[in-house]
């Protein structure tokens, strides 16, 4: 556990790693307000070196000391930390989630997706998300920074982005994607709007599930209810808004020949965005 105050650590850090303080003091002078969030400006913090406080700073500096502390400190930054710190059954594994464990011996078994079942098997983190299954032994839960390296080197989205994707307004969801088309859920809180925008290169059409919808299509705004629908055509002006007490769920269908996330031309927008 590190302890000092913000101006001798900037002054150590002057003297061994200048370019990360000026990174990282560029990166805050071009920050923009986002809701509660504060965003750095991208191009200078991923200019900054990517180096741990440890060996950028305190391997070198000559104005620290050690003070030993038994406070039983867990990072809890690993599969094995948290196969570590949670609740075993009789033959020592650790269950999360919608998994089933069979003559499992010392193993942590986690699903937030789809059911996961193991059989026979030893010392194993098993992890499954609702885009991915990370399967290795627990004592190289560590590695995972080499499988993230891979991923990102065969540009494989699932190395940053997540299918559930939260927005001010709520979440949307990949559902089902392929070619020249993407079905995703969406969610609006109570009270919540999307922005109004127009696409160019995608049509939508949208199905409520539950909940109320408001609808603006060009020069019409209208109330949609459960299993009603609208189709908005390339081009057209529209926003999505929840006027009722409960989240609004439906399900948007997209197809065209574009359709990714900047494909959005914003005209208003509640929460301040571009």
């Amino acid at each position: 556990m590190f302890l000092f105050a913000a101006d001798a650590f900037l002054e150590e850090c002057d003297r061994y790693e200048p370019d990360i303080r000026k990174g990282a003091e560029a990166a805050v002078a071009g920050a923009e307000t986002d809701l509660d969030f504060l965003r750095l400006e991208m191009a200078p913090f991923k200019a900054v070196p990517a180096k741990s406080i440890d060996y950028a700073v305190m391997e070198h500096t000559t104005r620290a000391a050690v003070v030993p502390a038994d406070i039983g400190w867990n990072d809890v930054g690993s599969w094995s930390s948290l196969w570590e710190i949670g609740d075993k059954d009789a033959s020592g594994n650790v269950i999360k989630g919608d998994a089933l464990a069979l003559e499992t011996r010392n193993s942590f078994v986690s699903s937030n997706g789809p059911l996961v079942t193991v059989l026979g098997v030893e010392n194993l983190a098993v992890v499954a998300t609702m885009d991915a299954v990370l399967v290795l032994p627990l004592d190289r839960t560590q590695d995972v920074k080499t499988i993230i390296d891979k991923l990102k080197s065969e540009k494989r989205d699932e190395s940053s982005r997540h299918p559930r994707v939260y927005r001010p307004w709520g979440f949307y969801q990949t559902v089902h994607d392929g070619d020249r088309f993407q079905v995703k859920r969406i969610t609006v809180n109570a009270g919540a709007s999307l922005s109004l925008q127009r696409h160019h290169h995608r049509a939508e059409h949208w199905v409520v599930v539950n909940g109320i919808a408001e609808v603006t299509k060009d020069d019409d705004t209208f109330v949609l209810h459960e299993n009603e629908s609208v189709y908005l055509p390339p081009l057209s002006v529209h926003r999505l808004a929840n006027p009722g007490k409960v989240p609004l769920n439906l399900i948007e269908v997209q197809s065209g020949s574009y359709l990714g996330e900047d494909d959005i031309e914003r005209f208003e927008d509640i929460y301040g965005r571009n």
